[in-house]
């Protein structure tokens, strides 16, 4: 009768357990805690509710705070999952396989303690995967393109989803394998913006995409308070805190320009264009051409893949205004004639084409044209200093010392940056468009290189870095005793026709004037 009743019990047991998995867990899970060791899993109230979210949706996306428990809470549901279903396969991708693998850790560590009664039965068990009898299995992977492809998915669980590259082509091959009833779910600190993460949230809390959101804010675990909040920001550092415990996209990251100004940037100045023009729209227009105005055309060549794009800013050198701007994928000759036509109409601009690779064939062509205002780079330094360069007693006039375009080398890119940073800083400059700053939302630090994320662009980031650097660097220019005559300004264009920037006898040393339309108007602003 006794052994009658336990089989009852245990029934009833089993049959509990596969209808309630915070029950499951709760009351026969056991996990590795960091001081205490192993001890049963007391879900706290939001786990609870995190897990009744896992039930009642398909796709879930996590944005968490630090230290949450999250990843045990999703190994606990993997292993409910796994038992109490037939050939239910779970696949776990983070960044590495380490992290992968510690929540397949999780697992093997619940399952192991488990009474004899709930354990399924293993046939296979490595650091890597876990297979039951069932036809049940978890297994681990680090990021790779191709990951998920061949398998089919039960579940999907992407560790850490803001810190893994190409997470987009891992998402899109994950998809065909999900699309027969499988489930997802992503979670992430955040870690800027503009990533897969980022996006995938923002369009699931706007219900764009099937995800159900769930926001775990540190606040939620009942044994923390403002305190330790305070603490995290001495232990951590403020924008670290902000990452691990706040769950703010705005403020986490390691943008180049700190994503808080870019936020006020994209809130300030942000607006559609007055008009959009070309087969695909892709040259916008915000002013159009003042003939009291000195501009500037800056652009970047595309390498001629489909990966990357030819750019170029119109720039009012006054006010340090985005005034237009081009992305495109034209050939470079098209876009050499463009960039001519473009320089021209805004008040014979100065034209700075960046040479490097495919960019020298769009360079040709404004040489060819016989474009006169063609910026030109010292040969020897790749910087365009004028106290440098007359110093070390170059002759202006001589173009041997001097190569046409903007060089960006391994010693001027880092002042690209530089001079990109202090200009979003100080909040000197004017930025309309929002191509350009989503691109600058994901253009990071990698290491000590600033690069667009990876599967993003930043090619109109760098034509406007280049815009600015040459804008502080080749027309703010200094006196420093040095009579700068008229080869040194017209050392920014084609020496062998007239420069648009003239000296005039009547006016004061040091005092500048441009010749538009027999006018001399005064650039006295461009030497302070």
């Amino acid at each position: 009768m006794a052994k009658q009743n336990l089989k009852q019990i245990i029934k009833s047991e089993y049959t509990r357990c596969a209808k309630d998995p915070i029950y499951f867990m709760k009351k026969y899970c056991m996990i590795q805690h960091p001081t205490r060791g192993k001890i049963h899993f007391n879900l706290y109230k939001f786990q609870e509710r995190s897990l009744d979210e896992f039930k009642n949706h398909d796709y879930n996306i996590i944005l968490k705070s630090r230290q949450l428990g999250i990843s045990t809470l999703t190994a606990g549901y993997s292993l409910w999952s796994m038992i109490f279903n037939q050939d239910f396969n779970v696949l776990v991708i983070a960044t590495k396989q380490e992290v992968a693998k510690n929540l397949v850790t999780k697992v093997r560590i619940m399952h192991d303690f488990l009474p004899s009664w709930l354990k399924g039965k293993t046939i296979e068990d490595n650091k890597l995967s876990l297979r039951f009898a069932n036809g049940s299995q978890i297994k681990a992977v680090s990021a790779a393109g191709d990951a998920g492809r061949s398998e089919a998915l039960s579940l999907l669980v992407l560790d850490e989803a803001a810190f893994i590259d190409r997470i987009d082509e891992i998402w899109a091959s994950a998809q065909q394998t999900l699309a027969t009833g499988g489930r997802a779910i992503i979670l992430s600190t955040p870690n800027g913006t503009g990533n897969f993460f980022h996006k995938t949230w923002v369009k699931a809390e706007a219900e764009e995409n099937k995800f159900n959101t769930i926001r775990l804010h540190w606040s939620v675990h009942p044994e923390r308070d403002q305190t330790w909040r305070d603490e995290q920001d001495s232990l951590l550092g403020p924008k670290m805190a902000a990452q691990e415990c706040d769950c703010d996209f705005i403020s986490s990251g390691h943008t180049v320009v700190e994503g808080t100004l870019l936020q006020w940037f994209k809130q300030t100045y942000q607006q559609d264009p007055q008009e959009q023009r070309g087969m695909g729209g892709d040259y916008w227009i915000w002013e159009y051409p003042d003939y009291a105005k000195n501009y500037m055309v800056v652009a970047d060549v595309a390498r001629g893949d489909s990966s990357d794009y030819s750019t170029f800013h119109v720039m009012d050198v006054e006010t340090v205004s985005q005034v237009a701007e081009f992305r495109g994928q034209p050939t470079t000759k098209e876009f050499g004639n463009m960039l001519v036509n473009v320089a021209t109409e805004w008040n014979n601009a100065l034209l700075v084409v960046e040479n490097a690779n495919v960019g020298w064939a769009a360079i040709q062509v404004a040489i060819d044209r016989e474009y006169r205002n063609l910026y030109y780079t010292y040969r020897n330094d790749g910087v365009t200093d004028f106290d440098v360069a007359m110093s070390k007693g170059y002759d202006l006039k001589d173009k041997s010392q001097m190569v046409p375009g903007f060089t960006t080398s391994s010693r001027t890119r880092p002042l690209l940056i530089s001079k990109l940073d202090i200009y979003f800083r100080e909040k000197e400059c004017i930025v309309r468009s929002k191509r350009l700053l989503d691109e600058l939302f994901v253009f990071i630090w990698n290491g000590s290189k600033a690069e667009a994320q990876q599967g993003y662009n930043d090619d109109l980031v760098m034509a406007f870095a280049i815009a600015l650097y040459v804008r502080d660097t080749a027309l703010k220019m200094r006196q420093h005793g040095l009579d700068l005559n008229r080869a040194a300004l017209s050392s920014l264009g084609n020496t062998q026709q007239k420069s648009v920037y003239t000296k005039t006898d009547n006016h004061v040393p040091g005092t500048w004037d441009m010749d538009i339309r027999g006018q001399n108007e005064d650039l006295t602003w461009l030497l302070k």
